[in-house]
């Protein structure tokens, strides 16, 4: 087939060879991913991002070669300023041959476009794409992801949401998040909140439908105290999700702050929302309006005007809703409660909380200390036990190892400490920003921090000697650990914070 003699030029022939490389190698990864199952968040950059990028920028450099190649020749041989452009006349074999080519090259280069955009929106639209590509720095985020009741949402649906605007915003501010991977320009930890993060009626009410919460649920938290028998301690809460008569729905209970007929406003003092100096609540359907400030903490004239209004929304509480960092407390907790932890091992609590209070380099150091500090632990305090229950200690150093790796990661700078879950008030103060008794209206109201506000206790004890309630009268609250009354005058967080 003879072609113009426009293409018979370096660049041109460079480009077709960059395009036809990539192509082929396009479709040699491909072949082998779908023949022998081998595929990961690079092998999917490369096919679907970076390759089909210079195959694109091969096929670019054709036409400008051919460009290029023309006006030389012109310079060479025009004569008639009427023949500047060019002349197409398929009599030509020349014109008809890259008439034909072009075309069926155009509708070639389109078809496995469109193919290409099509799988390349939904691969930076994949868990995959989000969790895996930058590994160390989403490491942490992606396995709280995989342990959350979310796991099978996908991660574009609550960061992204419906709609082109949002799509375009995302992909914009992406760009800069891959500069500062590929620079180390990211901070450790990444700073929450996040801002512009898209309104929760956008994202988290898709699927939660706020007029339709359950009723109240019982919850039953089962602890262990840090003793040489790890004592343990039940309590059994009924949760205030909405009213206790069902037809009242979240006109009381826990969901009345996101009730569609009252509007709570705040302005926090720290860019991390943990201080809430100043607080608004408006009936929308009486327009009655209340302003609760506090008297140690308030807010100059300037600082309410320069400092963000935020509208209270799901987020507010449920801040953590698939990215939960567990505290050693808690997971640990966990593991005793299911068995992975032996109960019977003396002092398996104290060791693991004192172990998993120190602070380790990396992950690698800190699965060693877990090991060498437990087994240490046993061979001083309790030598009969290493011997005869050695399979026991091994599973509890195996727990230890799983929770610290799924909940701290120190390569990033994170843990349950630099990401508090406001969903409760034990060892961050969550509830208790708002709900402290120090925020008071110009008429001495307050907001109350009375705990029979959002959930009553049913039950609470140790194991076969519960305390329970009757249906009309809650459970005072005891303390598993005798500390007087404090806990009806000091937040919990102000001890349990501390404990970590």
């Amino acid at each position: 087939m003879k072609l113009p003699n426009s293409v018979r030029n370096w660049l041109s022939l460079l480009g077709a060879g960059i395009a036809a490389m990539n192509l082929f190698i396009i479709g040699f990864i491909l072949a082998l991913s779908f023949f022998y199952d081998i595929g990961s968040s690079y092998v999917g950059l490369f096919i679907y991002i970076i390759l089909p990028m210079f195959f694109v920028g091969g096929l670019i450099l054709i036409p400008i070669g051919m460009i290029r190649t023309n006006r030389k020749l012109k310079r060479k041989l025009l004569t008639d300023d009427k023949l500047a452009w060019p002349k197409i006349d398929f009599n030509d074999r020349k014109v008809r041959n890259v008439s034909i080519l072009f075309s069926f090259g155009t509708v070639f280069i389109l078809i496995i476009s469109s193919m290409g955009s099509y799988h390349a929106f939904h691969y930076t639209e994949s868990v995959e794409f989000c969790g895996k590509l930058c590994h160390q720095v989403m490491a942490p985020e992606y396995t709280a992801y995989h342990q959350s009741s979310h796991e099978r949402v996908k991660c574009v649906e609550c960061h992204v949401g419906e709609g082109s605007g949002w799509y375009m915003r995302s992909k914009l501010s992406g760009l800069y998040q891959v500069y500062s991977v590929i620079a180390k320009k990211y901070p450790k930890p990444i700073p929450t909140p996040l801002e512009n993060l898209r309104p929760a009626r956008e994202t988290c009410e898709q699927c939660h439908w706020p007029q339709k919460f359950y009723d109240s649920k019982l919850k039953h938290k089962r602890s262990y105290l840090a003793d040489e028998t790890t004592t343990e301690h039940n309590i059994v809460m009924k949760m205030k999700t909405s009213a206790s008569i069902s037809a009242k729905g979240i006109s009381e209970g826990i969901h009345w702050h996101i009730n569609p007929d009252i509007k709570i406003e705040y302005i926090a003092s720290t860019k991390d929302r943990e201080k809430l100096p100043w607080v608004k609540y408006t009936n929308l359907k009486t327009g009655e309006v209340k302003l609760y400030l506090e008297p140690d903490n308030l807010l100059s004239e300037k600082q309410i005007d320069s400092l963000e209004t935020r509208t209270m929304d799901c987020l507010d509480c449920h801040n953590r809703p698939s990215h939960d960092y567990h505290n050693p407390q808690n997971f640990i907790d966990e593991f005793i409660s299911s068995g992975a932890i032996s109960k019977d091992l003396p002092d398996i609590k104290v060791v693991a909380m004192d172990i998993l209070n120190q602070d380790y380099p990396n992950t690698d150091s800190a699965m060693i200390a877990i090991k060498s500090q437990v087994l240490e632990y046993y061979d001083i305090m309790y030598p009969e036990i290493l011997k005869a229950n050695k399979d026991g200690i091994s599973k509890a150093i195996t727990a230890i190892q799983k929770g610290y790796s799924s909940n701290i990661f120190p390569e990033m700078g994170v843990s349950w400490k630099v990401y508090p879950n406001h969903l409760g008030h034990l060892e961050t103060n969550g509830c208790f920003r708002c709900h402290n008794d120090k925020h008071v209206t110009n008429k001495g109201e307050t907001i109350s921090r009375d705990c029979n506000l959002c959930h009553d206790i049913v039950s609470q004890g140790k194991t076969g000697k519960m305390e329970n309630a009757t249906l009309d009268k809650p459970l005072e609250f005891f303390h598993p650990i005798d500390i007087d009354k404090q806990w009806e005058t000091q937040l919990c967080s102000e001890c349990h914070a501390q404990l970590y």
